[in-house]
């Protein structure tokens, strides 16, 4: 490869590095992506399916931030439907039945056209540092890479090892290599690493299932989807199928028992608690005669049939039986069996809220790699990593909207808060603000975010705009308009009734489509209002109205949640020497290093009592530290600048002086006659203190001047001395002012003349407002 050298190098193409490649390249950074296997890009490697419980959610939250796992579904999804539609708007969540090639296609498709991306197929086996911070990567073909940024999103593959019965060998999943070497190089740079196991089921042959003996599960109609900005799906739609485990499925389960790698200690690493293999059900649940199994199709023309429900690493023997003891499943052939893996993964206690490395600066880390399961939690990883990425190059405020703005922030929250010993998946449960989470405004909590950091384009934007204005034209007439029949309804709004559960969205519109509706009281707008809103505008307005108490009541609980979280913590902070904590409280509060109260509040085992004895530790540090300060300014042992103004001020027309401490620069004007600022008792550091300090004072005072070069800079004469040590004269990037160490080095002098072109003057209190 001709250019080695990139702004940041992502390690994996699972659904995380996918995610993460094309948001950093759409924003303009170099971006290298390391896979394994460039075939694989994007692939499903367990169930054919997007979305479900929570994950739906976070997948419109993805789009509505502008990345791609919601429209790469549309574009792929052979069977859409909506889950939990009969319970509350908080806990629905859309669901798609994906065709496997066709959803690798559409990644590859958008992979292969960014311009600002390399791919690079080869294995990582090393992570360069230089002075403890990321450098690059080397592979296992020996090349050198290097970049500002390495995110690392590994999945499955670092040391991974596949167990079918008591057969194993190494792989990070069927049919492809396992990653060698990345773990060592973590455990040398100070990682935790551990170890968890995950699991996929067995695949049928399609022609030798008996589907006339199963349950058709079809699709929704109209179809759902799940991006906001895309078009409606376009494929075929399909059906799934349903069947039981029977009592004799299992007693066949139970005699592979002796040989399953899971219960003989063969697999060290934790499992999925809400996704056990088949097995583990059996062993957990004997009070159970019998459990699902979903016959999902892999893709409209593939040949294949997914078991879900059934993932095992039983001996083959034992999968075969349990296969042929399901009803329709009788004379199934098996194409591939089931099996369990296990992989490294790193606490991810060790990351900062933004997914970087606490310990090694430029390092990042997202998906599986974090101990997460789902392909969902993955991709929202990546983006997440990458929209931080994005922030730290362009000088952004860091990407990390709270926990009740996205289920995103509510799992990497739980993630680098409480760590994880088993894999993790995301449930609508975990979410305390739920109701403010649904999948209906996504894109009204995040998309503002997605414009500001340059992923949503025009269009996108304009289709948001719109439909919140049509959300905001809608919910208006319903507020004004009145029924006037039938008689018991009379003066009532639209509105008023959505509130009461017997109406809905439709049971308005009949209503108003009545002819006793009259015109004069806004019945007429009102109704062709709502018949021009398309459904998601409707569902959405129509939740916002109905349980507006409720969605009221989570806002002020997140907002007085909302202040603990912006009451920082140092960094590094000896918890020893805060006083009332018990020693439960010192180590766990040791082991993650929160940042914040607030992320204190989510580590579990802490009372309320240590969130006030870090709250009256912190205020009596910055009450100290305040009191430094003064102290400093006050003995004269701290640098002291005299500003000697001539300013013309609006208000009184006369001349000030005005003596000001270094770290008061706002309350410098603009002034036509030379600034003096003599530091005494410096030296070259407090010298550049001093500097910074003028330099911010002139663009604090004068807003138009867009470059430093207005100002010359000349050292001048002073107590006799003339002429400096060119040695120990340096310019100061960005804000172009010189500094000049005189003959005596414990004096130091700064010289500033203002430009020869009009200036305007600002009062007093202006340019303090300005700071």
């Amino acid at each position: 490869m001709s250019d080695s050298s990139f702004d940041c190098i992502i390690v994996g193409g699972g659904h995380a590095g996918s995610e993460a490649a094309c948001a950093l390249a759409r924003s303009g950074i170099k971006t290298l992506l390391i896979t394994s296997n460039l075939d694989r890009l994007g692939y499903l490697s367990c169930n054919p399916a997007i979305g479900g419980l929570a994950k739906g959610h976070m997948v419109r939250e993805i789009d509505a931030l502008g990345g791609m796992m919601g429209f790469w579904a549309d574009a792929s999804g052979i069977q859409f439907r909506i889950l939990n539609a009969s319970k509350g708007p908080a806990v629905r969540a859309t669901r798609a039945q994906i065709d496997r090639d066709a959803y690798q296609l559409a990644v590859k498709k958008t992979l292969y056209t960014l311009s600002n991306l390399t791919l690079w197929q080869d294995s990582a086996t090393e992570l360069l540092t230089d002075d403890g911070r990321i450098r690059g990567v080397k592979t296992k073909l020996g090349a050198r890479f290097l970049a500002r940024h390495v995110l690392l999103t590994t999945g499955t593959f670092l040391e991974g090892i596949i167990h079918v019965g008591l057969t194993h060998f190494s792989a990070g999943r069927m049919g492809d290599a396992a990653s060698h070497g990345l773990s060592d190089s973590l455990r040398s740079l100070g990682f935790t690493v551990g170890r968890l196991k995950t699991g996929t089921t067995p695949r049928i042959l399609k022609s030798s299932i008996d589907f006339s003996a199963l349950t058709e599960q079809r699709g929704d109609t109209p179809l759902p989807r799940f991006s906001f900005y895309s078009s409606p799906p376009s494929l075929p739609q399909t059906t799934c199928h349903i069947t039981w485990t029977n009592e004799k499925t299992h007693a066949i389960i139970r005699t592979g028992f002796d040989r399953s790698p899971l219960f003989t200690g063969v697999i060290q690493g934790t499992g999925a608690r809400y996704c056990p293999s088949i097995e583990d059900k059996v062993a957990r649940f004997p009070h159970h005669d019998r459990h699902h199994v979903f016959l999902e199709p892999e893709g409209l023309h593939s040949h294949e049939i997914y078991a879900n429900g059934i993932s095992t690493s039983l001996p083959l023997d034992i999968q075969i039986a349990m296969l042929h003891s399901i009803a329709g499943l009788e004379h199934a052939v098996l194409l591939r069996p089931g099996y369990a893996i296990e992989y490294d993964f790193v606490d991810p206690v060790q990351l900062k809220g933004t997914l970087e490395s606490k310990t090694v600066p430029g390092l990042w880390m997202a998906g599986q790699i974090n101990g997460t399961s789902g392909y969902e939690e993955a991709a929202a990883q990546g983006l997440w990593a990458a929209l931080n990425i994005i922030a730290q190059e362009k000088c952004l405020a860091p990407f990390a909207p709270g926990r009740d703005r996205a289920y995103m922030a509510v799992l990497v929250d739980d993630l680098v808060t409480l760590g994880t010993s088993e894999p993790y998946r995301m449930f609508t449960s975990r979410a305390e603000y739920r109701l403010l989470l649904r999948e209906d405004n996504a894109d009204q909590r995040l998309s503002p975010l997605g414009r500001q950091f340059g992923l949503l384009n025009d269009s996108a934007w304009e289709a948001f705009q719109k439909k919140e204005e049509q959300k905001e034209k809608l919910r208006s007439a319903l507020a004004t308009c009145r029924i006037r029949e039938p008689k018991e309804l009379a003066g009532l709004s639209p509105a008023t009734l959505l509130v009461r559960t017997q109406y809905d969205m439709q049971a308005i519109e009949t209503l108003l489509s009545e002819a006793e509706c009259a015109a004069s009281l806004g019945g007429e707008d009102c109704l062709a209002t709502l018949l021009e809103s398309d459904a998601q505008t409707r569902f959405s307005v129509e939740t916002d109205i109905k349980y507006e108490g409720y969605i009221a009541r989570d806002k002020a609980l997140a907002e007085r949640s909302r202040k603990l979280w912006e009451i920082q913590l140092p960094a590094n902070l000896d918890y020893t020497k805060v006083a009332g904590l018990t020693l439960e409280a010192v180590e766990k509060l040791s082991r993650v290093q929160p940042s914040n109260l607030g992320q204190v509040s989510r580590i579990p085992g802490l009372t309320p009592a240590t969130i006030s004895c870090l709250e009256i530790y912190i205020h009596k540090l910055n009450r100290s530290t305040q009191n430094a300060k003064k102290q400093d300014w006050r003995s004269g042992t701290h640098i002291i600048l005299w500003f000697r103004l001539f300013v013309l001020c609006h208000a009184h027309k006369r001349r000030v002086f005005s003596p000001l401490p270094h770290h008061s620069p706002a309350a410098v004007l603009l002034f036509r006659t030379p600034l003096y600022c003599v530091a005494s008792q410096g030296s070259e550091e407090k010298a550049e203190t001093l500097c910074h300090a003028a330099a911010w004072a002139c663009l604090l005072a004068d807003r138009d001047i867009q470059h430093p070069g207005w100002w010359t800079r000349y050292a001048h004469k002073l107590h006799g001395h003339s002429g400096f040590d060119h040695q120990r004269f340096f310019d100061l990037e960005h804000h172009g002012i010189h500094v000049a160490s005189l003959d005596k080095p414990e004096s130091w002098f700064l010289f500033l003349r203002p430009p020869r072109r009009p200036t305007r003057f600002l009062p007093l209190q202006s340019a303090h407002s300005l700071a």
